[in-house]
């Protein structure tokens, strides 16, 4: 190998030489050197005070090493153009806008970010034939900017109608999308037409509907009707963790509900969709029946399996297999993702080249690449358009595409630029799938790959060729089997390393054992899972599948065992929730590491560790003594002991969320009184059954008491009316029934009742209802030892924030607007620990 090739740039008498191909550097057909002059490109350099070498041996070693690499940046930074690794950092800068859009707190105005883009952009026009930071400083903030006027334009585009507060109303609409679960329910997507009985004066335009009743499923296109309950969006959980309204939004769901019974079907009305809405709704009604063919050729979880990694209908599987997927780290596979979008592609270019190829005229006559390149596409377009247009199948579809694309044009299909090519893509497309999981974890496992198989390549051609005894024919098998184990545990092992980053900021665990996991079930699903599922899939429309499919579920009843027997190993580690600065400063070091070819890729390094350090920090903070809901159901007292709860059966949502992001054990349940101390609720004859008699003094004054007793570190509740608990000398009192609000306010320093009529007490005791949590959401507060409230810290997870998909929460039905304004006690608190 010639030294041109293996080390492309160097510096030779204050030159630099840069050996590329012509076309790279200046569109010619031949090879060619470039040359600059060190001066010329970095006169800084040239003409610095020379360094003076006085003051020890540690000044004088210190200076030589800033000294030499003064000399060899300019060199590095030459070579990362030549290669065009600035290409690679393009959607990282687009990306780094849109995110910074998504997470201001108020909507920016368009206009005056417009005007600066359009300036900063003629800037780069103008500039273009320059070097330096003179053009790299205005095109990195153009391409800054741009990513946050995608960021708005996707804004505006979906701008969904988010309902503001639950109801239960009557309501009718055309089923849109449907698919069914474990348990034989089905949820349906429903795009509203009318509402009564109340009519909602603000509804959404798509809900998100369970039907528990068993019943003959409403199809595709089909309008159906019944009482339903609708709630908006969850919000965090606590501040910091995700906001479901935002990934809502941007699905276009406004709310989530169940239905009352079974729903009717209604008459069919003329139809008034568009042929684009026709073939949409053909399409699901092929992945419904496609999915149902699979479920009832292999039944169980097995045949859920297959049927999500076909069509990505995953509600079937069950909850002990989804849990034990996840445990293990396998979860992945049951996305329709880049794994199985390029096990579905690859699988289909090879057979395709191999059959193509035995006949030889045919071989040397055609492009045989090509056109098997040509069928993979067409094949990975059909298995897009039945996987339900799902996030992660339109990402995997995309960078499948450019691949294939590349082959077609005689361009390497894996490649750094081809992956950066399809995030720019998606991004142009949905920027805010830019901050879910899915996206940050697949693009970091491709981008970490490619960079890993690029290092590898370059390794092997660097290397001398095997030694005799290696290529002798009882050898070679062997170490053809070594090289392919060696290569499948590589490929778990870097997968892993790059998504724990995301695992850690989004769902604070890792899974330990999933290198394990991965190493024996990902040579099932290569060879056994997707070839047979590709063969039923092309065999289905003629009735032939069904050996291939029960093929595919035996390979899935395998995975599952592993995932059940890894999962049983007990390796899932909780990690808690990380600091805010913790993704923003481990991603920026992860993209140096893997998008860089030189030294420069080292200074990734330092900012990995810096991230290690932030997420020990924020474990070493101490946690918040209460936790409220947004609802104001559930809240939970948080010492070094352990945490107790106010209900007896916390919803596992919430709790869950609590559980991983402070790393909290099982609750303590509370204390509740016998059933004759509760306080008499008797209604005169023909009183109506939800009408609540006021309470007398007594019944007031004898709460008030027993609020005052409550014991410590622990609720005590009376049964549907309140509960109590005592933290230090001050008292905590959750109220289920807003008639023992007032006598809370006189016993207790801190008052939760989601049902009370007012927002302030007049004793001074701190009061939360309902309509505060529902503009500040849920609240963590930190006592810091003092009965004073005006010493207490309290983090909001909504306050302040004022978005599309948070918007909602302002809304005031009966006034028809909207109203941010907090009660002062609260509003001053959050405000003076910046919640």
């Amino acid at each position: 190998m010639k030294e041109e090739d293996a080390f492309p740039t160097r510096v030779e008498a204050g030159r630099l030489i840069s050996r590329q191909p012509a076309s790279r550097i200046n569109g010619g057909a031949s090879d060619s050197v470039k040359v600059h002059d060190l001066a010329e490109l970095f006169p800084a350099i040239e003409s610095r005070p020379p360094v003076h070498t006085s003051g020890g041996p540690f000044r004088r070693s210190t200076s030589r090493r800033l000294d030499r690499l003064r000399r060899r940046l300019p060199v590095m930074l030459e070579e990362e153009a030549v290669h065009g690794h600035g290409f690679l950092f393009l959607p990282v800068v687009v990306g780094a806008g849109a995110a910074c859009w998504f997470a201001l707190p108020q909507t920016p105005a368009f206009w005056p970010y417009f005007l600066l883009f359009c300036v900063s952009a003629i800037f780069v026009i103008v500039s273009r034939h320059r070097s330096g930071t003179t053009h790299l400083l205005p095109l990195a903030l153009t391409l800054f900017l741009g990513g946050m006027m995608l960021a708005q334009l996707e804004t505006w585009r979906r701008s969904t109608v988010i309902l503001d507060t639950p109801v239960t109303t009557e309501l009718a609409g055309v089923v849109e999308r449907r698919e069914s679960d474990a348990q034989g329910r089905w949820r349906y997507i429903v795009r509203i037409e009318r509402t009564s009985n109340p009519q909602v004066r603000r509804p959404p335009q798509r809900v998100s509907l369970l039907s528990r009743s068993r019943h003959e499923p409403a199809q595709t296109g089909e309008t159906i009707s019944g009482r339903a309950r609708i709630s908006p969006p969850s919000g965090p959980a606590l501040p910091g963790l995700n906001d479901f309204a935002f990934s809502s939004y941007f699905d276009g769901i406004g709310a989530v509900g169940f239905f009352y019974g079974a729903p009717k079907k209604q008459a069919v009305l003329p139809s008034t969709r568009s042929w684009m809405e026709d073939i949409e709704i053909q399409l699901f009604d092929l992945r419904s029946a496609i999915a149902t063919r699979i479920r009832e050729t292999v039944p169980g979880d097995p045949g859920a399996f297959a049927a999500a990694i076909v069509t990505d209908e995953r509600r079937a599987i069950s909850e002990d297999t989804t849990e034990a997927l996840r445990l293990s780290g396998l979860a992945h596979i049951v996305a329709i993702s880049g794994l199985n979008m390029a096990l579905a592609a690859g699988i289909f270019f090879v057979g395709v080249r191999s059959v193509l190829s035995v006949f030889t005229g045919f071989a040397q006559a055609y492009p045989v690449k090509k056109i098997a390149a040509l069928g993979a596409l067409m094949m990975a377009t059909a298995y897009y358009l039945i996987s339900g247009f799902g996030v992660s199948a339109e990402r995997a579809y995309i960078m499948m595409a450019i691949m294939l694309v590349a082959v077609l044009f005689d361009r390497p299909s894996i490649s750094l630029r081809n992956v950066a090519l399809s995030a720019l893509v998606i991004i142009a497309m949905s920027p805010s799938e830019i901050l879910g999981p899915s996206f940050q974890m697949s693009f970091a496992a491709t981008a970490a790959l490619v960079a890993g198989y690029a290092l590898w390549k370059h390794r092997a051609e660097r290397r001398d060729p095997e030694p005799l005894p290696f290529r002798h024919p009882v050898v070679t098998p062997v170490l053809a089997s070594w090289n392919f184990a060696a290569g499948i545990f590589v490929t778990s092992l870097i997968g892993g390393i790059s998504t724990a980053v995301f695992s850690v900021e989004h769902f604070h665990r890792i899974a330990t054992y999933g290198l394990a996991a991965n190493l024996a079930a990902m040579p099932i699903i290569s060879f056994v899972v997707m070839p047979a599922g590709l063969a039923g899939m092309l065999l289905m429309p003629f009735g032939l599948d069904a050996p291939f499919m029960k093929l595919m579920g035996l390979g899935l009843e395998w995975v599952i065992a592993i995932a059940k027997h890894v999962a049983a190993w007990g390796g899932d580690v909780g990690m808690g929730r990380q600091h805010p600065w913790f993704l923003s400063v481990s991603t920026a070091g992860f993209l140096l590491l893997t998008l860089l070819r030189t030294k420069l890729r080292l200074i990734g390094v330092p900012l990995m560790v810096t991230a290690l350090l932030l997420s020990w920090h924020e474990r070493s903070m101490p946690l918040p003594d209460i936790l409220i809901s947004e609802d104001g159901t559930t809240v939970a007292l948080v010492d070094g002991e352990g945490v107790a709860t106010n209900r007896a059966r916390p919803p596992d949502f919430v709790y869950d969320q609590w559980k991983r992001a402070l790393l909290l054990g099982d609750p303590t349940k509370p204390e509740m009184s016998p059933p004759r101390d509760k306080p008499p609720d008797d209604k005169p004859p023909g009183a109506k059954t939800n009408e609540r008699l006021e309470l007398t003094p007594q019944q007031l004054e004898t709460a008030k008491s027993q609020m005052k007793q409550a014991p410590a570190g622990r609720f005590t509740c009376e049964s549907t009316a309140w509960c109590a608990a005592s933290m230090g000398k001050g008292i905590v009192i959750a109220v289920e029934d807003g008639r023992y609000a007032g006598a809370a306010c006189d016993a207790a320093n801190l008052v939760i009742a989601p049902r009370a009529r007012f927002d302030q007490c007049r004793s001074g005791a701190l009061m939360i209802n309902a309509a505060t949590l529902r503009k500040a959401g849920a609240l963590e507060i930190s006592l810091n030892g003092a009965t004073d409230i005006r010493r207490w810290q309290i983090r909001a997870a909504m306050a302040g924030g004022n978005r599309p998909w948070s918007r909602h929460r302002h809304y005031d039905w009966r006034s028809q607007g909207f109203d941010r304004s907090l009660p002062e006690p609260l509003r001053q608190m959050i405000n003076d620990t910046g919640g």
